[in-house]
């Protein structure tokens, strides 16, 4: 639509918008729009889907891995949450038996990385995500440097209002 009608037809909805806007905000539109779009930028992390919660959960594990810390790795985990690292010989199912390994892990081996090359991620319901990928975890050991290629699986699942790793398993990339 072009024409007089259509410039009508804003110049009624700019009307409408502005009174609209003064009616609900007071008389200045202007502070009253910037205010709605700062509001609008924020509740932007609040849509976002348990693809992206699940994967932001992964960042914040990469990035304690790379900062040996491990009160973050384990505040990550659910309480009940299956873990089997590289070293595992066992599943193990305690938060305190995952700080053992990770203290083991992380604080004798710095500087610590497992940068995620590449990975899938599988959305398997609105409280649950598998993501499956491969990692290269490096460091320091008796001062030479190390690679570990693996494979590696977390299953992160909404617990509450916060997301959890549930499960975790890594292994190294067979010869």
């Amino acid at each position: 639509m072009t024409g007089p009608t259509a410039s009508r037809i804003v110049a009624r909805v700019t009307h409408l918008l502005k009174w609209g806007f003064r009616a609900i905000f007071g008389g200045d539109m202007r502070a009253s729009l910037s205010a709605v779009c700062i509001l609008a930028s924020f509740s932007s992390v609040a849509i976002a889907g348990p693809k992206e919660e699940a994967l932001a959960v992964l960042d914040e594990w990469t990035k304690a891995f790379a900062a040996s810390d491990v009160d973050a790795i384990v505040k990550l985990n659910a309480p009940d949450a299956l873990f089997m690292g590289t070293g595992s010989q066992t599943v193990v199912t305690e938060p305190a038996a995952i700080r053992k390994y990770f203290e083991g892990a992380l604080l004798t081996r710095k500087p610590r990385a497992a940068p995620i090359s590449s990975s899938e991620v599988m959305v398997l319901s609105d409280t649950a995500v598998v993501i499956a990928g491969l990692n290269n975890s490096t460091g320091v050991s008796d001062g030479k440097p190390f690679s570990n290629p693996g494979r590696v699986t977390f299953v992160i699942a909404k617990r509450g209002s916060d997301w959890k790793i549930v499960h975790f398993h890594r292994s190294a990339m067979p010869q």
